[in-house]
C-alpha cells in the first residue's frame, strides 16, 4: 500500500521544496532569486591607496588582514589601470579566489554592480580615512583625490588619522552621526 503513494508523496515533497525555496515555473525577466539578491556582497566597499597602487576590497575581514599585514594572499591585478595610472589589486576572499566573474569589489569598480543601500564605504589615502555613503561619492573621490562636501575629524581614527566624511547637498550642513557611529563601530572604537 505505501508503494502506491510513494510517487504522489515525492512529488508533494518536491513541490514543497520548490515552493519553499521560492522558485517559480516561469521566471519574470530581470528577477533575481533571494538567495542570489543575498550573495551580491555590494553593502560595503574598502579601499587603501599606497605607493602607486590601489587596493579594493569587498570582504571586511580581508581589508582588515590587509590593514594588519600589508599584504592580501588572493588578489585580481591591474596594471595601470587606476585613474591615474595606479595599478588596481582586488583583495580578494577564498572563495572569490578562482572567479572570472561575480566578484563584487570588481563589479562595483567596474560599475557593473550597482551599490545597496544603506551603502558603506572606506578609503584609507596619505594618513587619512574617507567614510562614504554612497558609491558614487566614493568613485568620485577616487578620481579627484578629495571630497568636495565633507565633516572632517582630526585624529579621531583608530591610529589617531584623521577621518573625513562625505557629505552631499542633501546632508551638507548638519553632522553626519549616523556616519561616524558605523565608522567607529566598524573600526571597533566606543
Amino acid at each position: 500500500m505505501k508503494l502506491k503513494f510513494l510517487p504522489v508523496a515525492t512529488s508533494l515533497v518536491a513541490l514543497t521544496l520548490l515552493t519553499a525555496c521560492g522558485g517559480e515555473m516561469v521566471k519574470k525577466e530581470g528577477a533575481k532569486p533571494m538567495a542570489e539578491a543575498v550573495s551580491l556582497n555590494n553593502e560595503d566597499l574598502y579601499e587603501v591607496h599606497q605607493e602607486g597602487r590601489i587596493y579594493i576590497f569587498d570582504d571586511r575581514a580581508v581589508y582588515e588582514d590587509f590593514l594588519q599585514v600589508g599584504e592580501t594572499s588572493f588578489r585580481k591585478v591591474r596594471i595601470g589601470a587606476g585613474p591615474k595610472g595606479e595599478t588596481i589589486v582586488f583583495g580578494l576572499t577564498n572563495a572569490d579566489k578562482k572567479k572570472m566573474s561575480g566578484v563584487a569589489s570588481v563589479d562595483m569598480y567596474d560599475g557593473t554592480l550597482e551599490a545597496a543601500d544603506p551603502f558603506y564605504g572606506e578609503m584609507r589615502i596619505e594618513g587619512r580615512i574617507y567614510v562614504f555613503g554612497s558609491l558614487a561619492e566614493m568613485n568620485g573621490a577616487r578620481v579627484v583625490g578629495e571630497v568636495p562636501l565633507r565633516y572632517t575629524d582630526i585624529g579621531s581614527g583608530p591610529k589617531g588619522e584623521t577621518v573625513v566624511y562625505a557629505l552631499n547637498s542633501s546632508n551638507k550642513k548638519v553632522k553626519p552621526e549616523a556616519m561616524i557611529e558605523r565608522f567607529h563601530k566598524m573600526n571597533g572604537m566606543k
